[in-house]
Parts: structure tokens; C-alpha cells; sequence
């Protein structure tokens, strides 16, 4: 019985290290359904029926248990080397996240998907807008986007990467309707700036925060310093990919 617990502890902690936590995707959900238009809401409908954007955010990280899908687990990240551009580093044969958004828009924009292809082609775009937004998902080709750099948080067996994913968020003790409440108050400039934009420029906003997030200052425990220094910078990813993914599926239902 001790194994079979430890088993599923061991799952559970390896499902959580592999993008924003459960939370964090329905925050980026939330956050782009209250600034839908009217037309992009009516096909949502459509396509989820009562389901809204938060309740699809997860979708591709729950079928990483299903090996038809394997296909897929390249395209949560991406990789850009300190020193490189993404152009130099290339999009490898599996492709990769900036593949995809880019890929899936273009399909949803087409017009010319089944039922059930448009609503994949949706909850892929819905999950990977908010993963690029993670930081340690625009990977350093060094590390697995800091899955491989061991540490503790507050005290438990963790990784960078995890940290982000899911410690910090989790750790505020929001649900994500209060968590997208209290992000999402922008003006109208401010969320037409963040909509014009590219998921080229969402990666490079992401690697030109990799200093800070591997800024440890040496520490093997981080704790309450750490969350303090970087708490605004998960907030505003988050913020920045819900008002993001509106604007794509806004403009692809325009």
C-alpha cells in the first residue's frame, strides 16, 4: 500500500512539472473569455457548448497519458539559447510552440475544419498561448527548462521549473475565478498593446526573463524572498497571455 501511494505521489508531482499548473491555464482561460467579442463567444458555444475557455485549458496536459498523442509533447516549449535568436536556433523536426500557435491559428482561420478538428485545433491554441508565457518554457537548451535544476520550495523536493509552473500560483491559495479577478483590470490601450503582437514576440518576452527567473542567489531553499521578488512577474504572464489568447481567437472568429 506504501508503494502504490508513493507511486501515485511520484505521478502526481511529474504531472505538475510540465507547464503552468492546473490554476495557472484556467487563469489565462478566465481571464480571455471576459474579453471575447460577441461573434467569437457564439462559436465557443459552438464548439464547447456550456464549457468556457478555463474549463479546456488543461486539455493538453491530460492527454500526455495518451500515447496517440506523444506527437504533441514537443510543442508546450520551445528553445532559444542565451546568445541566439530564435531564427539561428531553428525550429527542429518535431516542431515546437511557436510551430504550433502559429500553425493552429492559421488552420482555425482557414474555415475548412470539422467539428471535432476545430475543437482540438482550439484547446491546442487555448494551452499553448499560456505556456509560452511561462518563462522556463522558452527553454535554454540546457536544463529541460529548468526541470533539471533540484531545489527545495519552502522546504519540499521541487525544481525550478515547477516553482513556476505551479508553487508560486498554488502556493497564494486563489481559486482561479478569484485569481483571474484580481489580474485582469486593463485599459484599452494597454490591452490593444499586448494584442499587437507575435507568439515570436511572447517567446522573447519569455527568454529575456530567464535571468531573473534563475536568479537564485546560490540558495537551494527558496522561500518567502524568491516568491517576493518574482510574484509580479508571474501575475503580469499571466495577465498578459489571458488578454492575448482573446485577442487571437477574437481575430480568428472576426
Amino acid at each position: 500500500m506504501i508503494k502504490k501511494v508513493t507511486l501515485i505521489i511520484a505521478l502526481f508531482i511529474s504531472f505538475n512539472a510540465i507547464s503552468w499548473g492546473l490554476t495557472g491555464h484556467r487563469v489565462v482561460g478566465e481571464i480571455a473569455q471576459k474579453h471575447l467579442s460577441n461573434k467569437a463567444k457564439k462559436n465557443l458555444q459552438r464548439v464547447f457548448g456550456h464549457q468556457g475557455l478555463a474549463h479546456n485549458a488543461n486539455w493538453m496536459d491530460f492527454v500526455k497519458s495518451e500515447s496517440s498523442y506523444n506527437y504533441m509533447k514537443p510543442w508546450h516549449y520551445c528553445t532559444i539559447p542565451d546568445g541566439k535568436t530564435y531564427a539561428e536556433a531553428g525550429t527542429p523536426e518535431e516542431k515546437d510552440i511557436i510551430w504550433a500557435i502559429t500553425n493552429f491559428t492559421g488552420q482555425l482561420k482557414s474555415d475548412t475544419l470539422t467539428l471535432d478538428e476545430e475543437r482540438l485545433a482550439l484547446r491546442v491554441l487555448i494551452h499553448l498561448v499560456g505556456d509560452i508565457h511561462q518563462p522556463l518554457h522558452v527553454g535554454n537548451g540546457e536544463d529541460r527548462g529548468g526541470n533539471d535544476v533540484k531545489l527545495k520550495f519552502f522546504w519540499q523536493s521541487s525544481n525550478l521549473h515547477r516553482v513556476w509552473d505551479s508553487g508560486m500560483i498554488d502556493g497564494e491559495k486563489l481559486s482561479f475565478t478569484e485569481f483571474a479577478s484580481m489580474l485582469d483590470h486593463n485599459t484599452k490601450g494597454e490591452i490593444e498593446k499586448l494584442q499587437n503582437s507575435t507568439p515570436l514576440d511572447w517567446a522573447n518576452e519569455s527568454k529575456a526573463l530567464r535571468a531573473s527567473v534563475y536568479d537564485t542567489k546560490g540558495k537551494d531553499n527558496l522561500t518567502y524572498r524568491y516568491v517576493y521578488d518574482h510574484k509580479a512577474q508571474v501575475h503580469r504572464r499571466l495577465k498578459e497571455a489571458g488578454v492575448r489568447l482573446a485577442g487571437v481567437i477574437n481575430e480568428i472568429y472576426k
